[in-house]
């Protein structure tokens, strides 16, 4: 018997109060159909409601794919729980989803993707929690804020610190969702799916084993329905003895703003002269100077900011492949691709599913990892995950919290501070006005990675900006290099409202960041 049905009749599988997981990252893999005909059924009939969301990546954003939005109306969601959020300018209108935290009208909590991929596949297993390091001494640690958004979700603590075997724990409930939402490419008549037109799996097999083992409903979304028999049997990544339903979505796109690109499925190997690179500027200075702290064969983590065009500095300096890239949603290798393409590679050589990738993440065991910052304090912690006068603008924290609790080494980019406005002029970087908004603070305003834990653990901490390179040194911000054209009082230590001190072998930043062309970068062998 064929399970292929439309969005309107899977969705009246879902009941008032159930608990509803859906596999997502922004536009990527969004089951948006579903979520669409979810949410026309509650403006309908007022139910289904009082749902409970789990969302270890964002699902949609504020880009043409709704996601979450559709379910973002009063009643429909009494508690959310994301790894990241629907993100975008300030200047446009907050998501609904958004709107609904900020109102205070449902429980909201921003946990690590990672650790909630962990919980549903605790859930999966009927096994009684999570116990980890990961988020201890950041705001997802109850000593700080347990990650609750809001005081509905801080009247209801859904985190705990547990003493262990000697050792303090954070401890996070297993999660057995009632309904998973996932998606695919194609579906045969039995429910087996596969993923050829993917940017990514996420954990669509974690979210269907946590929702089948807990005696709950899978629904899969897929763009086309094959006949039985017709899928490889190593193409299926989902088997269909997991899922009950199939949606048909002809249009779904493939990941934010994008129908389709077959190089982002691995369908397609794209040329490197393909790929734009970074115009010269103040942000071409910052990611070339984070290309020099690598080695040739490392395998890194690589986030969204300034940091994203590093990749690009290798290709145009004739090092692409000298490193392996990886990212969260589960590509390695290849090119990781910018704005609405961010969370997808090019010319992947693999692709992980997500709770692999953040188990490899949450053990330290790859080489570096390239993120940026909001803000940093002056023990070194550092804000990605809240921006409290436009909450929109951040995500969350995602992944970032699993990536750095114990990673070898971090470098951290960004602008020195907000609003300035500078050029560079004959090698120099000249400031022609001052930003108002400092980035390096006395205190930031979420922890969301911990400066004095990094300093315990012997983490190696730099933090790259166009004005001048800082290291974490005994827990203590030292000021290592300055670019040429710059006064270190002036233009430095006065600008920070945080402690930064001066290393006494203060040198130049290297001068061939200063200036248009390639800069004959060529990256030393690992361990060399």
């Amino acid at each position: 018997m064929s399970k292929v049905k439309t969005a309107e009749e899977a969705v009246r599988l879902v009941k008032d109060s159930d608990v509803v997981a859906v596999n997502s990252s922004s536009g990527l893999c969004c089951p948006d159909a579903v979520l669409s005909a979810l949410g026309a059924r509650f403006a309908r009939e007022g139910a289904p409601r009082d749902l409970t969301t789990v969302h270890p990546i964002a699902a949609g954003d504020m880009f043409g794919t709704k996601g979450v939005d559709h379910l973002a109306q009063p009643g429909m969601i009494a508690c959310i729980i994301g790894g990241s959020y629907p993100s975008g300018p300030s200047s446009a209108e907050p998501p609904l989803i958004w709107q609904r935290i900020l109102a205070n009208d449902l429980r909201a909590y921003n946990l690590p993707s990672g650790v909630i991929f962990d919980m549903l596949r605790e859930g999966a297993a009927r096994r009684p929690g999570v116990l980890t390091k990961i988020g201890m001494q950041t705001f997802v640690d109850p000593d700080l804020e347990g990650g609750a958004m809001n005081d509905a979700a801080r009247a209801a603590p859904i985190v705990q610190r547990r003493h262990f075997e000697g050792e303090d724990w954070l401890y996070f409930r297993p999660i057995a969702p009632d309904v998973a939402i996932i998606r695919a490419s194609t579906a045969d008549e039995r429910g087996n799916l596969s993923f050829e037109q993917e940017g990514a799996y996420l954990g669509a097999m974690e979210l269907a084993l946590a929702a089948r083992n807990s005696g709950g409903t899978v629904i899969a979304q897929v763009r086309r329905v094959a006949m039985n028999g017709s899928l490889r049997p190593h193409d299926v990544r989902v088997p269909g003895i997991l899922v009950d339903v199939v949606v048909e979505a002809p249009e779904q796109l493939q990941t934010t703003a994008t129908p389709y690109d077959p190089a982002i499925s691995g369908e397609l190997i794209r040329p490197l002269d393909s790929f734009s690179l970074p115009e010269f500027g103040v942000g071409k200075v910052i990611a070339r100077r984070v290309a020099q702290e690598l080695q040739a064969g490392w395998a890194v983590n690589i986030g969204f900011g300034i940091s994203a065009n590093v990749p690009r500095i290798l290709v145009e300096e004739g090092q692409h492949g000298a490193v392996t890239w990886m990212i969260e949603q589960g590509a390695v290798g290849g090119v990781p691709l910018l704005d609405f393409k961010f969370g997808c590679a090019a010319n992947a050589e693999a692709f992980v599913a997500s709770p692999h990738q953040f188990a490899y993440f949450q053990a330290g065991g790859f080489d570096a990892s390239l993120l940026s910052f909001l803000e940093v304090g002056r023990d070194g912690s550092v804000n990605v995950s809240r921006l409290s006068a436009v909450p929109h603008r951040t995500a969350g924290a995602g992944g970032f919290v699993d990536i750095t609790s114990r990673a070898k080494r971090i470098v951290f980019s960004g602008n020195f501070n907000a609003g300035a406005k500078m050029r560079i002029t004959d090698g120099r970087l000249v400031i022609d006005r001052e930003g108002r908004i400092p980035k390096f603070v006395d205190a930031v305003d979420q922890v969301s990675f911990s400066g004095s834990r990094a300093s315990d653990q012997g983490q190696q901490v730099t933090y790259v900006t166009e004005r001048c390179v800082i290291c974490l040194r005994g827990g203590r911000l030292v000021v290592t290099e300055l670019a040429p054209g710059l006064d270190l009082q002036r233009d430095v230590l006065d600008q920070c409202s945080g402690a930064l001190e001066v290393a006494a072998d203060l040198r130049p930043m290297d001068a061939r960041l200063f200036r248009p062309g390639p800069m004959g970068l060529s990256l030393i062998p690992a361990g060399a």
